[in-house]
């Protein structure tokens, strides 16, 4: 009996975790890294292929702060919510809640300014080409131009991924759901974002080998940065280059470091979403189906009941199916122009600006 009643606890214990795989240390190897969904699957069922590219998104009924359920409802902030609290203007189960420190589960009946709390939205995500002279914030103090400034107001309450400087240029996503966003943003998750960076200088192997070593900059230090030529001219140099870490100002610190000085920067990827050729100022939402495969939302996550998943920055759809392209092609029809964001040259007429 001793026997018996051992083997059984060994074999409880050898079970696989029922929440599947994780993704840390080898998630992104192989030719599929930083490639988005590209459609139905080609029929080959494999492991690797059932894996998200991120651990599993639990969207589970745990019990949660409050101020973190009325902002996932869509209503405002956190700190909003905080403040809103602190008012009068929020009754837990018939009662004006005095406190925010409480948390609450689904069986709790919460209202907002006399108004039931309305059911949070499926998580939803976009990407939003960002021009220069735009500051990642709902406000500036200074009173720039700011990415919300520039958004349909038709949209839901959006968060930013990550931030794009005020100068830079690229791929900056949007999503409606901070559990989403978090996750994104962790660096466990281990997304590279690659940008397209235009220096004044002369590029040589040197550098390349300097930011594959990683650099210390004032007592900060900067992980390593793959980098690559792709154009040299006399006074300016195009370079690719890819970091996981995304530490504030980090790529145009680490090249001033070295005497190079950026003049533009593109962010054309983010983990596996890319840019594609959608053109300043527009965003699109990307569809339901990538975000199931991407974060392992299957079950959880539905389509958009509208069709409008492209939008400019009038709020007007631009020309183009809705919704039925991958990723990573262009979002909107071609103009037959090159540019630098989308063809991987300097648009004319910007040689010699600095961002």
């Amino acid at each position: 009996m001793t026997n018996s009643k051992s083997t059984r606890l060994n074999r409880q214990k050898s079970r696989p975790d029922s929440k599947g795989p994780g993704t840390k240390g080898n998630a992104f190897k192989g030719k599929g890294v930083n490639r988005p969904y590209k459609g139905k699957p080609s029929g080959k069922s494999t492991q690797q292929e059932a894996k998200p590219a991120v651990e599993t998104i639990e969207l589970s009924d745990k019990k949660e702060r409050i101020a973190k359920v009325i902002a996932r409802a869509g209503l405002c902030s956190r700190r909003d919510a905080e403040r809103w609290i602190a008012e009068g203007r929020v009754k837990l189960d018939g009662k004006v809640l005095e406190t925010p420190a409480i948390v609450v589960g689904p069986d709790n009946a919460i209202e907002v300014n006399g108004e039931p709390l309305p059911l949070p939205e499926r998580p939803r995500l976009w990407k939003y080409h960002k021009p220069k002279g735009q500051i990642t914030a709902a406000r500036d103090p200074e009173g720039r131009d700011t990415v919300f400034d520039h958004l349909p107001k038709d949209l839901p309450r959006l968060q930013p991924v990550g931030r794009l400087d005020y100068n830079s240029e690229g791929l900056l996503l949007f999503t409606n759901d901070g559990g989403l966003k978090r996750k994104m943003e962790l660096p466990a998750t281990g997304w590279t974002r690659r940008y397209r960076v235009r220096v004044h200088g002369q590029v040589d192997e040197r550098h390349i080998k300097t930011l594959a070593e990683g650099i210390t900059i004032d007592g900060v230090h900067y992980a390593p940065i793959e980098a690559s030529i792709s154009h040299q001219a006399k006074t300016n140099a195009w370079m690719l280059m890819s970091l996981k870490e995304g530490k504030n100002r980090e790529i145009r610190r680490v090249c001033e470091h070295l005497g190079l000085i950026v003049n533009r920067l593109i962010r054309v990827s983010y983990g596996p979403f890319q840019l594609g050729e959608i053109e300043p100022g527009d965003i699109v939402e990307l569809p339901a189906k990538l975000i199931q495969d991407q974060f392992g939302l299957e079950g959880k996550v539905s389509a958009p009941k509208d069709k409008t998943s492209k939008q400019g920055p009038s709020g007007k759809k631009p020309q183009g199916r809705a919704g039925r392209k991958p990723a990573d092609k262009a979002s909107t029809k071609p103009t037959g122009k090159k540019t630098g964001p989308s063809r991987g040259k300097p648009a004319s007429g910007s040689r010699g600006k600095r961002s």
